[in-house]
C-alpha cells in the first residue's frame, strides 16, 4: 500500500486545498475512516469537501486518495462506508479524466498512477456491490488500460453477480480505447460476448464496443441489440427490471442507426407492458426530434397509441403528435376528439390536445378553449418552459394559444373577463403576454389592458397596447404614461426600459427609451436592446451607424450581429456590409446544427431583404434538404423550431426569386 510510504502526519496539510479553504481538518476526517461512530461521517465529509460537485481535482486529493483506499480495503470499515469511499475514488479519477486541465491539481495523475495496483486486489472483495464499484473506478485507469484489462478479464471467469459482470464488461469498454497489447483481444472479446446467452451482457457488450470504437459504427453491436431487442423480455435486458430508461438506453445502443431504431421502436410501441410503450414513445420522441425522415417512419405508430389504455401513454403520445404540428394532420379527427370533456377523462390530454390541434391550425381547437378560460381553473401554467427532455410538463396558455389571434373574436370575451379578475401578478403577466402575441386583434381588451397600468403588471400591459397599435394609442392619456415612467412598479429593476421602449412605440416619442438605452450602446452588455430601438427610429438614428458598425463584427453568432445587422439595414437602407455578417451568423449551424431562435430570426430578416440576400440562397437550401434538423434536439421545441427554421428559408428563398426576377 502506498499509505507506508507517505503517512498523515508527513503530509502538510495546511498548505492544501478543499472546496472549502485550507485542506487542515483532513486528516481529522481520514483518521475517523478507521471509527466505528465516525466513520460514516466521514466519509461524507470527505466527499463533499475533496470531491465537492466534480469539474476538478483540488490540491488535497493527491494525498488523500492512498488513505481512502486503504480505508476502503479494510474489513473493519463497515460496509456502507466502504461503498461511500469507492464511490469518493471513482468520482475523483472521472474527474481527474474529464474536468479542463487547469482545473485538476499538478500531481493528480500520477497519484492516481500509483493508485490503481491497490485497486486491483479489490476486484475480489467479498461483498458484490464493492466489486462492482470497483470495477467501476478502473474504467477510469486509462494510463494502466492493458493492465486493468486483463484484470477486469480474469476477475470475468469468476464473477457471478450480474450487476458486477455487466460492470466488468463496460469497464473493458471504457479502457480498450485507451489500450496497446490489449486493444486488438479486447474488441475481440468484446464481440465474443455479444453472443452470450444472457440480454443484459449482450446488450452491455454493445455499449461497451461503442464506447472501445468511439465514432465508428459497430455493425455487429448493432445487429446484436436489433436480436436482443426483438427476441427477449425486457425484464432480461438489466438486472434491476424494465423502466422506461432502460427501454431508452438499449433502443439508443443502436446510435446513428435510423432504420434500426425505426424497426425496434415500432415493435416496443405495440409491447404489452405498458413500461416498454412508455419507453419507446420517449425514444419516438427523441428520433423525431432528431431526424425529418422519422416522422414518415414513426409517426404513423405514434398515434395508435392515442388509443392505449394507459393515460399517461395518451398523453404522451398527444404530445408527440403536436410537437409535430402539421405532420399530424392525418390525425386532427381523433385529437378533436379528445380535446373535448366527453371523450377524454383525463385533462391533461385533452389540454395537449388542444395545443396540438392549435399546431395544426385547426379551428376546433377555439370553442373548448373559450370554455376551458372560462373555468376557474383553465388547467394552463403561467409561465412557459424551455427546458430539455421528455417530461410532460403543463403546457402554458401561450404555448396553446399564441397563435390563435385569427380566433381573437370568441377567445377574448372569457380572456377578457380573466384580465378584470386575475388575482395575481403571473396571471395577468401570462394574459398580457398573450395579447400581445395577437397584436391589432387585441384592441377590444384596450380597457382591462388601461386599468393594469395602475398594477404590478404595468410592464406586460403597457407591451400590450403598444402591440395593438394605434387604437391603443387613441385611447391612453399621454400624461397617464408619463407618470407611469415617472414612477415604474416598485422591485422591478427592467420596468423603467421595457417602459421607456413601449412608450416609445405608442407615442412616437423615442427621447425616454433612448435616454435609458443609449449608454449600454458603450457597454460591454445589453448592446441588443439599443440597437433594435435604433432600428426602430431608421434613417434619424443615422449619427449612430458608426457604432452599430463597430458592433457589428463583435460576435460571430447569436442576438448581436442579427440586432445591430437589422438596424443598420433599416437606418442606412443598405445591405452590403450587413448581409455577409447575417450569412457568416447563420452557416456554421446548417452544417453543425443546433439553431436557436436568434437563426430563424436572422433567416427572417434576410427573407425581408429579398433579393440582396442572395448570397446567404446555400445556407437556406441547406437548412431545408437536411435530415438531421439543424436545430437543437431533445426537446418539445425541436420540430417546432425546426417547422419555423424552414418556413423562414422557403420564406427568404422566394423573396430572393421574386424580387430578382421583378429586377
Amino acid at each position: 500500500m502506498n499509505v507506508a510510504s507517505t503517512s498523515i502526519e508527513a503530509v502538510d496539510w495546511a498548505a492544501l486545498k478543499h472546496a472549502y479553504g485550507t485542506a487542515d481538518d483532513v486528516p481529522a476526517m481520514l483518521r475517523n475512516l478507521r471509527h466505528p461512530e465516525k466513520a460514516a461521517d466521514a466519509a461524507e465529509d470527505l466527499l463533499t469537501h475533496v470531491h465537492h460537485q466534480g469539474g476538478g481535482v483540488y490540491s488535497s486529493a493527491p494525498p488523500a486518495l492512498p488513505h481512502v483506499i486503504a480505508a476502503a480495503a479494510d474489513p473493519t470499515v463497515a460496509a456502507e462506508v466502504r461503498g461511500e469511499l469507492l464511490y469518493l475514488v471513482r468520482s475523483l479519477a472521472h474527474s481527474g479524466n474529464t474536468a479542463q486541465p487547469r482545473f485538476v491539481t499538478r500531481g493528480w495523475a500520477g497519484a492516481w498512477d500509483l493508485a490503481v495496483p491497490d485497486l486491483l486486489p479489490l476486484l475480489d472483495a467479498p461483498v458484490a456491490e464493492h466489486r462492482t464499484a470497483v470495477a467501476h473506478c478502473l474504467a477510469e485507469a486509462h494510463g494502466r488500460a492493458d493492465e486493468v484489462i486483463a484484470a477486469l478479464r480474469a476477475r470475468w471467469e469468476v464473477e457471478t453477480a450480474p450487476r458486477t459482470r455487466l460492470q466488468l464488461v463496460d469497464s473493458v469498454g471504457a479502457l480498450t480505447a485507451h489500450a496497446r497489447e490489449q486493444r486488438g483481444a479486447s474488441l475481440d472479446w468484446l464481440r465474443a460476448e455479444m453472443n452470450d446467452a444472457a440480454p443484459s451482457v449482450r446488450l452491455t457488450a454493445a455499449q461497451a464496443l461503442r464506447r472501445a470504437l468511439p465514432g465508428q459504427d459497430a455493425v455487429d453491436g448493432v445487429r446484436a441489440v436489433s436480436d436482443v431487442l426483438s427476441g427477449s423480455e425486457p425484464d432480461t435486458w438489466r438486472p434491476e427490471g424494465i423502466t422506461t430508461g432502460t427501454v431508452v438506453w438499449a433502443v439508443g445502443l443502436l446510435g446513428d442507426a435510423p432504420d434500426a431504431v425505426a424497426g425496434a421502436t415500432r415493435e416496443l410501441l405495440g409491447h404489452r407492458d405498458p413500461t416498454v410503450r412508455a419507453g419507446a414513445l420517449r425514444v419516438a420522441a427523441q428520433a423525431l426530434s432528431r431526424r425529418r425522415s422519422a416522422v414518415a417512419d414513426l409517426l404513423p405508430d405514434v398515434a395508435r397509441s392515442l388509443g392505449d389504455p394507459e393515460a399517461d401513454n395518451r398523453l404522451f403520445a398527444t404530445r408527440v403528435l403536436g410537437m409535430c404540428g402539421h405532420a399530424a394532420h392525418p390525425w386532427a379527427d381523433a385529437l378533436a376528439a379528445m380535446s373535448t370533456e366527453a371523450d377524454e377523462a383525463d385533462p391533461r390530454v385533452r389540454a395537449h390536445a388542444l395545443w396540438a390541434l392549435s399546431r395544426l391550425g385547426d379551428p376546433r381547437c377555439v370553442p373548448p378553449l373559450a370554455r376551458r378560460l372560462a373555468d376557474a381553473d383553465p388547467g394552463f401554467a403561467l409561465h412557459s418552459s424551455h427546458a430539455d427532455g421528455w417530461w410532460s410538463y403543463e403546457l402554458s396558455l401561450n404555448d396553446v394559444a399564441a397563435d390563435l389571434g385569427a380566433h381573437a373574436e370568441v377567445l377574448l370575451p372569457p380572456l377578457r373577463a380573466r384580465l378584470a379578475t386575475a388575482a395575481g401578478l403571473d396571471e395577468r403577466r401570462a394574459l398580457c403576454q398573450l395579447l400581445t402575441a395577437w397584436g391589432d386583434a387585441s384592441a377590444p381588451a384596450i380597457p382591462e389592458l388601461l386599468a393594469l397600468l395602475d398594477t404590478d403588471a404595468a410592464v406586460w400591459a403597457l407591451d400590450a397596447l403598444a402591440a395593438i397599435g394605434p387604437a391603443a394609442a387613441r385611447a391612453v392619456p399621454r400624461e397617464r404614461l408619463r407618470a407611469l415612467l415617472e414612477t415604474p412598479p416598485p422591485n422591478q429593476s427592467f420596468a423603467p426600459r421595457s417602459l421607456a421602449v413601449a412608450y416609445g412605440r405608442l407615442t412616437g416619442d423615442r427621447e425616454p427609451a433612448l435616454t435609458l438605452l443609449l449608454p449600454e450602446l458603450e457597454g460591454r452588455y445589453g448592446q441588443e436592446g439599443a440597437a433594435v430601438l435604433l432600428g426602430e427610429l431608421g434613417p434619424a438614428a443615422a449619427p449612430y451607424v458608426g457604432r452599430l458598425r463597430e458592433l457589428l463584427p463583435r460576435h460571430p453568432h447569436g442576438w448581436l450581429p442579427l440586432r445591430v445587422g437589422e438596424a443598420l439595414w433599416r437606418i442606412t437602407g443598405r445591405t452590403d456590409e450587413v448581409v455577409p455578417a447575417l450569412v457568416s451568423a447563420i452557416a456554421p449551424f446548417a452544417e453543425e446544427g443546433g439553431a436557436y431562435p436568434a437563426v430563424i430570426d436572422t433567416v427572417e430578416l434576410l427573407a425581408r431583404m429579398g433579393a440582396d440576400a442572395a448570397p446567404a440562397r446555400p445556407v437556406l437550401r441547406a437548412f431545408l434538404d437536411a435530415d438531421v434538423r439543424p436545430v437543437r434536439h431533445g426537446t418539445w421545441r425541436s420540430v417546432p423550431e425546426d417547422d419555423a427554421l424552414c418556413a423562414a428559408a422557403h420564406a427568404a428563398l422566394l423573396a430572393i426569386s421574386v424580387a430578382g426576377a421583378a429586377g
